[in-house]
């Protein structure tokens, strides 16, 4: 097995959560409900298109109300966006050492595509496993576990990188390193939902200290 970086993406490779939280604002008062911002963050974050909308308009089409969500997403996000601070140099990082590396989201793939394109970043992420394509999504932690096949890894050599509690409940159920994203919640409820350890940004000197400690064959987790 070798070594293997696992990044969700929305939230965690760019700041998207303003968007995703704007767009379903929209929608829900189109429907005559008002959301705020903690609502977005205890019902929907990080959770499959297809279960908030079953859940919330279970008398509409989950299906179509999820693209028309998407499309006015992209529409958003346009394109051209930047990355968490430190992200490129982790990447490069990650290909000196010869570590895998892949993407794991709820996103259906257009989106992802559309993401990492914003930030310029399609061309190093060949694995992309999307959560619609698996037998489950997030929280289930069966993306993760199809990341570290394709990757080659295993639980004790992956590092996920996470920063709603659905993804981190998935990572975490994986048996991967996790780490938290401090982009929308705190330390604390990053950790409650099953993060290792929390960054601002991929430079975090911790983050380092961390990969350098964990990422050889003989590493364990605590």
């Amino acid at each position: 097995m070798r070594p293997a970086l696992l990044f969700d993406l929305d939230g965690t490779l760019l700041h998207t959560d303003p968007l995703h939280a704007a767009v379903f604002q929209e929608l829900f008062a189109e429907r005559g409900r008002a959301i705020d911002e903690a609502y977005y963050l205890r019902h929907i974050h990080g959770r499959l298109n297809a279960d908030i909308f079953s859940e919330a308009f279970p008398d509409e089409d989950a299906e179509a109300l999820s693209h028309e969500k998407e499309a006015r997403f992209r529409d958003k996000l346009g394109a051209s966006a930047e990355p968490v601070a430190g992200l490129i140099e982790l990447l490069d990082l990650c290909d000196a050492k010869g570590w895998g590396r892949a993407l794991v989201t709820n996103a259906p793939r257009v989106n992802a595509n559309a993401m990492l394109n914003a930030i310029g970043l399609r061309d190093r992420f060949e694995t992309l496993i999307i959560g619609e394509e698996c037998e489950r999504g997030k929280p289930d932690p069966a993306p993760y576990l199809a990341a570290m096949q394709a990757t080659g890894s295993g639980p004790e050599l992956s590092f996920a990188f996470e920063d709603s509690p659905s993804g981190m409940t998935a990572a975490r159920a994986s048996g991967a390193f996790c780490v938290g994203l401090r982009s929308s919640l705190n330390d604390a409820e990053l950790r409650a939902a099953g993060a290792n350890m929390t960054i601002d940004t991929f430079d975090d000197p911790l983050l380092l200290t961390e990969l350098d400690r964990r990422m050889t064959p003989t590493g364990a987790h605590s």
